[in-house]
């Protein structure tokens, strides 16, 4: 009956809280929650200790039934079931360095404090196991990190674990490249992304403003004038969107993301050049920090 009343208290946890939890979840932070889930594991854990105590129990009175049957006195079944202790084992007694109890009077050490006397017992054997051991390890260490510098020491792998740092930076760096838009994209000045944006500019944008940005059939990239704003963001968004009015193509479709950005950031980097041949200013002047000054676009 004891038992019984446990299952179903387990039961009613398992199953009733959560339906609980589940019609009211808006009331049950994350924290709640987390709590809700291990109190359900360990309530289960529970259960399948209690199931198990009643098979235990179950397959015991099964047992006194067998045996009763087949003619068992009530002594003879609790024998049965309730063995005497039995005798201490030889491997655990050599593990353990231990002597037999009737050997133990042998081992008693000259001396007595208030009725106390001391065993000369060994050291355990598994402790001596264990102690030469970590011997072994230590020799193994030294060989392995300052013999044969298989393993790396502290400062050595530190470097190492840096520079896979960096090139995971590198490679997420490479990821969040791709995702910048005209409200995210920042203004830089290294070499790389100059180099990439010079590309992409030669290929896509020359044949309309010139090989040096000094403007053809567009405007002149390199003065102080915009048709359409010059800070980076403009120029991103110029790029992306196109103005088809003016007859320049929508960009969003032919480079990544990543293109526009080193793009824009190379044009930002050719204002100021006064390359030969250059078409006389368009749009309103304007005026940047320097470090975000620009050409039109």
């Amino acid at each position: 009956m004891k038992y019984f009343r446990i299952f179903l208290l387990l039961t009613l946890t398992i199953f009733v809280v959560p339906a609980f939890a589940q019609d009211d979840h808006s009331l049950l932070t994350p924290e709640t929650e987390n709590l809700i889930g291990y109190g359900i594991v360990v309530a289960a854990l529970l259960l399948f200790i209690v199931v198990m105590l009643v098979l235990l129990r179950t397959f015991k009175v099964l047992t006194k039934i067998i045996m009763k049957y087949e003619g068992q006195s009530d002594e003879q079944i609790e024998a049965e079931l309730k063995p005497g202790k039995q005798k201490e084992s030889k491997v655990w007694l050599k593990l353990l360095s231990l002597k037999p109890m009737s050997e133990e009077s042998n081992l008693l050490l000259e001396g007595e404090y208030d009725g106390i006397r001391e065993l000369d017992n060994p050291t355990p054997a598994w402790f001596m196991y264990l102690f030469y051991g970590t011997i072994l390890f230590a020799v193994g260490y030294l060989l392995n990190y300052h013999v044969f510098g298989t393993g790396q020491l502290q400062y050595a792998e530190y470097k190492t674990e840096m520079a896979q740092a960096n090139a995971a930076k590198k490679l997420y760096l490479s990821h969040q490249a791709s995702q910048v838009d005209e409200n995210t994209v920042k203004l830089v000045t290294d070499p790389t992304v100059l180099a990439s944006g010079k590309t992409v500019f030669m290929t896509t944008c020359s044949p309309c403003h010139g090989a040096q940005a000094q403007g053809v059939v567009g405007p002149n990239l390199t003065d102080d004038y915009w048709l359409h704003g010059g800070k980076i963001t403009d120029i991103f968004k110029t790029i992306k969107y196109g103005v088809l009015a003016k007859g320049m193509p929508t960009w969003e479709k032919q480079l990544s993301p990543k293109q526009i950005s080193d793009v824009a950031n190379y044009i930002k980097s050719l204002h100021g050049t006064n390359p030969p041949g250059a078409k006389e200013p368009q749009g309103a002047k304007e005026v940047d920090d320097a470090a975000s000054h620009a050409p039109k676009s």
